[in-house]
């Protein structure tokens, strides 16, 4: 909570609205008038189909990073056997990791493009995915590795997701398909859950079901691999940088 609150005081006090005044859409009844403004959003994004592509594959692979970040916990204690003091330190260790990893990724895209170090962060997220089928039981020094893995490739992942999105989005509309980025995002969070636990029960093993994730990243890294990102970016009448 206190990580949250203090970082919440940058947009609270630096950012100002500049807006000329509320939509058509959402003006009157605000509840239902964001319904129908998140309705025409989505119909006008019909107009970006590339867009969409990227958005269907951000959705497979946030999908498994999200599901991994919720079970793991459960992975640690139902099927490694470690205490609560482990798993507590594990969290805030991917936490912690996280911010350098954005940094370190961010810097990676600087060099490569933002695109093939997404693709790079996927490859990492299946190998450590798969890894963590393997850990031994009862040694929390490597569930601390395993944690330390997934926090360096989550905060740059997810935060090279949305620089690439960004440059995909017609300009003047990008509080519009950043809602309706995070609305899919929540809409789509229980299919990594389920796949988890349609898994242990079929197979009664936590591994098998850790270890099912991994389809997500496959599938993520193969739609990204196929979006063409400099004409998205062309389509949603922005230039591309000179890497991305």
């Amino acid at each position: 909570g206190l990580w949250w609150g203090l970082f919440a005081i940058v947009p609270l006090v630096r950012l100002r609205d500049r807006r000329s005044g509320p939509s058509a859409a959402s003006a009157g009844r605000p509840l239902s008038g964001g319904f129908r403004q998140l309705l025409a959003t989505v119909k006008d994004m019909r107009r970006y189909p590339l867009t969409l592509f990227f958005l269907l594959a951000y959705l497979v692979y946030n999908d498994g990073v999200q599901t991994v970040i919720s079970q793991a916990s459960v992975y640690g204690s139902a099927e490694l056997g470690l205490d609560q003091t482990t798993l507590i330190g594990a969290v805030l260790l991917v936490q912690v990791l996280a911010v350098a990893g954005a940094l370190l990724l961010g810097r990676l895209a600087q060099r490569y493009g933002a695109k093939r170090t997404v693709l790079g962060s996927l490859v990492a997220w299946t190998a450590t995915v798969a890894a963590a089928y393997f850990l031994p039981a009862g040694e929390p020094v490597w569930f601390y590795v395993l944690a330390a893995a997934i926090g360096m490739v989550m905060g740059g992942s997810q935060a090279l997701s949305r620089s690439l999105f960004s440059q995909m989005v017609p300009r003047g509309k990008e509080a519009e398909y950043f809602s309706v980025y995070e609305v899919s995002d929540r809409g789509t969070s229980w299919l990594g859950p389920l796949l988890f636990g349609l898994t242990y029960q079929l197979t009664g093993s936590y591994r098998d079901a850790i270890f099912s994730l991994v389809g997500f990243f496959v599938l993520g890294f193969v739609l990204l691999a196929r979006v063409p990102v400099h004409r998205a970016v062309a389509a949603a009448g922005n230039r591309a940088p000179e890497r991305i």
